[in-house]
Order: structure tokens, then C-alpha cells, then sequence
């Protein structure tokens, strides 16, 4: 087996070889973009071959990752990844995906994140998984929104535009957003150009419910569509604060001629269950997983975060899938970290899969103790690195790719 970088020429086998291992069928060509796979980046593909034939495949994207403390890092979006069902438990996973984070390193980056297909698969090669998203769905018969204690009316307007209509608000509105919340990746303006990906960011119709405030600025969107059986679904609901969001769901929820509303991508933490008169209307259909995290570089993945509280740890990583394996004295002083090789005994001992989950602030440290996973070596070692690795709040991430 051969594993090699792509070039452009290799679009054509590259995409009919991962849509082969999904046992899909590419859609049509679109002139300027429009598919999932229109913004790939084919200098970060690679293809395996067996005696010249195309095999398996997997891919990257150049992100921006936002980290807890408003930090913005680079970030690897690893994708496309698959292997043609003729030659599936033979290696090419593994040799591919050990191929592709020796290339991650090589260029310098120290993250890399995907969303996984199979929660089975991604844990091994050292990615864990780190922000969390929501369905709800609100009958609209139950919608009606309690009154808010001491808030004042939203001096801000919705104006509902087709999805044409708007991509340079969406594009700029989407920008301010995630670089304020933890956990939410950057959509780099080549994705917009070429409409790749999921509504909004592809040009499928619908409607966008466009928030601005009382100087006429945009500052939130509602991305939507009604169909059958009188459902309006909200693919996405970006917002710079919590009054902008309360207003747009105000918008969506009074919608006429819908028996239920559908909400996309929403954070767990997300008021919008508590904002109902019916508690209970806002039933979650959905939880689970999406960003997968992996650090390629511990220290300097540590020292790249803000922190929120001071202290030390000393972490015992272990990195099964590269044979690696490391202890780190991580000290935390005014918000800034150092990260320096240690040997005194470990306070925690854990895998680099579950630094991953915990990195963003998305999961408590202590939580994966009581799960088995992580180790700790005093009882108050648990307690501290939850205290450490919290953020300002919750890590989110909407982007798909």
C-alpha cells in the first residue's frame, strides 16, 4: 500500500473514491462550488493506493479554532476520510490516519479536530470528543414565551430576507460570533464563495430571519425553512448575545401555519428550555457529540488557552496510536499557562484522547475520573484540574464539514 499527497488533478478519483467507501454517488457538478466537497483542499489530501488503484481516503481543511479566553488558534479539520469496503480491516485506516497527523506536525500545527461518523472509530487515533449539541423541538401550541424579570423590550427589528438575498450579513455576522465562542470554528471566506458545506453556507433555499439593532446593524440570523408536516426548521441560530437570540426565537416561534418548530444546533446550555411558559414544550429529540478534538503538541496546545483560575498539574499523557508518551507540569498564573517537562510523581494520568475532551472546558476532568478514564493520584487532583480547565463557558461549535 502507497500513501500520497494529492493535487488538483486528483479531485475526481478523491471524491469518487470517499463517496465509493460511503456507498454514495456524487452529486452533480455545480459551476462555482455548491457541493460538500467543493472546498476541499486537495494540497491537504491523501489518497492510498494498492497496486495503483485508489483505495482509501482522508482529508483536511485550515480552520480557525476559537479557544477558551477569546483565543483564536489554527486548527486542522480533518474529513473525507474512507476506505473502499473491499479492503476495510486491512490497516489503511490506521496507516492513513498515522500518515496524516505526521503531516499535521510537519506543517506546524498543534490541533486537529473532526466530526465523527462512528464514535467507535476516532477514539483510538487519539481524538476525543469536546463540545456537545441539542435538537429541540416546540410544538407551537406551547411555545408562548414567559415574561423575563426586569428585561426591557429588544429595540432591535427582524427583517426576513431569502438566503440569496443576504450572504454578505450572514458571512459577517457568522465572523463576529465564533470568535467569541469557545469551541466554534472559523468558515473561511472560500467556503462562502463556493457555497460548500450545509444551509446557510450552501445556497440551498431559505429563509433568514436578520437581526439588527437600534442602529440598524446586523447582529443575529435565523437560518429556516418550513416543509412537511408543517415543520419549520431552524438550521442555525447565531446571535452576539442572549437578548438577540430571545428575539429571533420570539420570530420563529410565532411563525403562522406550523405545528412544530425545530431547532438545530443547540448548545446544552442554551436558555431557550427555560424561556418557555411549558417547561416541558421544549423537548431535546436529539444530544450528542460534535467537535472531536486531538492535541498534536501538548505544551504548546496548553499555553495557546486562557485559563480562569490559578495552580499546577502535573499530567502523565499517554499516546497509545504514536507510541508516545510524555509528563508535563502544567503551572497556571494570570490567566497564561507554562508548560514544562516534569519528574515528580503525576497528579493525573490520562490519554491523550481524553486531554482532547477536556481541553475546550466542554468536559469536567472529574467526570472522566468517575468514568475510569482518567486517573488521579490525590484526592484533591480531580477537583483542581476541573478548576483549571474551565471556561468562560461552555464550548459550542455549529460549523459542519
Amino acid at each position: 500500500m502507497q500513501i500520497r499527497a494529492t493535487a488538483d488533478q486528483d479531485l475526481g478519483v478523491f471524491v469518487d473514491t470517499v463517496h465509493t467507501a460511503f456507498g454514495r454517488f456524487p452529486e452533480t457538478p455545480v459551476d462555482g462550488g455548491g457541493l460538500w466537497w467543493s472546498a476541499l483542499e486537495m494540497d491537504r489530501c491523501l489518497l492510498a493506493t494498492v497496486d495503483g488503484q485508489p483505495v482509501g481516503t482522508a482529508g483536511a481543511y485550515s480552520f480557525e479554532l476559537t479557544l477558551p479566553g477569546e483565543v483564536v488558534a489554527p486548527a486542522a479539520g480533518v474529513s473525507a476520510v474512507g476506505v473502499l469496503p473491499s479492503h476495510r480491516r486491512r490497516g489503511v485506516l490506521s496507516a492513513m490516519m498515522r500518515h496524516q497527523l505526521a503531516d499535521l506536525r510537519a506543517r506546524g500545527e498543534f490541533l486537529s479536530v473532526l466530526l465523527a461518523s462512528d464514535a467507535l472509530i476516532y477514539g483510538r487515533f487519539g481524538y476525543g470528543p469536546a463540545t456537545y449539541t441539542q435538537r429541540l423541538t416546540v410544538p407551537r401550541r406551547r411555545a408562548e414565551l414567559a415574561p423575563a424579570r426586569g428585561a426591557g423590550s429588544d429595540p432591535g427589528t427582524v427583517e426576513v430576507l431569502r438566503r440569496a438575498e443576504c450572504a454578505e450579513i450572514l458571512e459577517e455576522v457568522y465572523d463576529r460570533y465564533r470568535r467569541k465562542q469557545p469551541g466554534a470554528l472559523s468558515r473561511p471566506p472560500r467556503w462562502w464563495a463556493l457555497r460548500a458545506g450545509q444551509p446557510p453556507v450552501t445556497a440551498a433555499p431559505r429563509y433568514v430571519a436578520v437581526h439588527r439593532d437600534a442602529d440598524g446593524v446586523p447582529d443575529g440570523y435565523a437560518s429556516y425553512a418550513v416543509g412537511e408536516p408543517d415543520t419549520l426548521t431552524v438550521d442555525e441560530t447565531i446571535a452576539t448575545d442572549d437578548a438577540v437570540f430571545t428575539a429571533l426565537t420570539r420570530f420563529l416561534l410565532g411563525h403562522d401555519l406550523v405545528s412544530q418548530v425545530v431547532f438545530k444546533q443547540v448548545a446544552p446550555d442554551n436558555p431557550l428550555r427555560w424561556q418557555l411558559a411549558d417547561f416541558r414544550a421544549g423537548q431535546v429529540v436529539e444530544d450528542t457529540d460534535w467537535l472531536w478534538v486531538r492535541l498534536l503538541d501538548v505544551p504548546r496546545a496548553l499555553t495557546a488557552r486562557g485559563w480562569f483560575a490559578d495552580g499546577e498539574l502535573v499530567l502523565d499523557v499517554d499516546d497509545p496510536f504514536l507510541g508516545e508518551r510524555e509528563r508535563h507540569l502544567l503551572t497556571v498564573r494570570d490567566g497564561k499557562a507554562a508548560c514544562a517537562p516534569a519528574d515528580r510523581a503525576p497528579d493525573l494520568t490520562l490519554d491523550v484522547r481524553d486531554l482532547g475532551s477536556v481541553y475546550l472546558g466542554g468536559t469536567a476532568p472529574s467526570t472522566l475520573v468517575r468514568a475510569g478514564h482518567i486517573r488521579a493520584h490525590h484526592p484533591d487532583a480531580a477537583t483542581l484540574a476541573d478548576a483549571l480547565f474551565r471556561g468562560e463557558r461552555p464550548p459550542h461549535c455549529v460549523h459542519w464539514f
